[in-house]
């Protein structure tokens, strides 16, 4: 009742910051966890099971609330789009976290909003002002700080790690994604598109890694694989999914991916929790970047 009352008090651009608030905790949870899940099973198996599981979750939640109106089918396509885009990023974040450190991965990720800043300019004629390419500039230093362990020597050297260099070419499909969104909607509710986009998703998955789903011994697994698969069905897809495309409909593409400038460090706040981790003071100095680009960004 009181969360009712908070949210009916708030402007749809800060419903947007709230939904992206919760969006950035829940995703940082996907990289602690599926850095231990990913050796024991193939990215896109994984990937197959998690959509199904979350488009139930969501497909229900739309059935109960909004309805799936036949309205909502029509350029199925658009569906298609969208679930490719965020299927190809799932796939390739777990395949580079076979090798790529949480916290180094959650840097990569901090890449996204100045892609998506290109991509809100390309589908959306979206511009940036100074102060946020200010930000973006920040950004990026921080990540690439944390994503080379805080060695310039590396940096100089470019040396980067194998997964990181898979989980970026995700980000870039992640980065896609956000302002096509706001372009392909035709004024669907958020839980109905993104239903769409799951059942297509899975559909394009399916076909994808329908062998590797079939060779995989799923009584046999361990179980932090099924902690982390019911993790990332539920918190880190059905949830995440709704509250992007919540927030993508009330803010620009830029400040939306802006969120994922704190996801480094709800991921070093994870690491710590779950495995006791303190990550070096030298790398927090690239977290903290990345914290002060995101409240450059939220500036009005």
């Amino acid at each position: 009742m009181l969360g009712g009352q908070i949210l009916s008090g708030l402007s749809q651009p800060a419903r947007g910051h709230l939904a992206m608030l919760a969006f950035s905790a829940l995703v940082a949870g996907s990289f602690s966890l599926g850095v231990l899940a990913a050796p024991h099973i193939d990215p896109g198996a994984l990937s197959v099971v998690r959509f199904i599981l979350a488009g139930v979750l969501v497909g229900t939640a739309a059935a109960l609330t909004t309805g799936l109106p036949r309205s909502a089918w029509v350029s199925p396509w658009r569906y298609l789009v969208l679930g490719g885009l965020l299927g190809a990023y799932f796939v390739l974040m777990f395949e580079g976290l076979k090798t790529a450190p949480p916290v180094s991965a959650a840097a990569v990720f901090t890449l996204t909003p100045v892609m998506a800043a290109g991509f809100g300019w390309v589908f959306l004629r979206q511009r940036l002002t100074g102060r946020m390419a200010l930000a973006l500039a920040i950004g990026g230093v921080g990540a690439l700080w944390v994503i080379f362990r805080a060695d310039l020597g590396a940096l100089a050297r470019l040396e980067i790690g194998r997964g990181e260099v898979i989980y970026f070419v995700g980000c870039v499909a992640h980065a896609a994604y956000a302002p096509l969104v706001r372009k392909l909607n035709r004024g669907e509710p958020a839980v109905v598109f993104t239903f769409g986009m799951m059942v297509a998703g899975t559909a394009l998955l399916a076909l994808y890694a329908w062998p590797a789903v079939l060779a995989t011994d799923w009584p046999a697994l361990p179980g932090i694989v099924w902690v982390t698969l019911v993790y990332v069905a539920v918190a880190a897809s059905a949830m995440t999914f709704v509250l992007l495309q919540y927030a993508t409909l009330r803010l620009p593409a830029a400040k939306v991916m802006a969120y994922t400038y704190l996801v480094p460090s709800w991921v070093a706040l994870w690491e710590l929790v779950l495995h006791g981790v303190v990550q070096p003071g030298l790398v927090l100095v690239g977290v903290a970047l990345t914290v002060l680009a995101l409240a450059l960004l939220l500036k009005e």
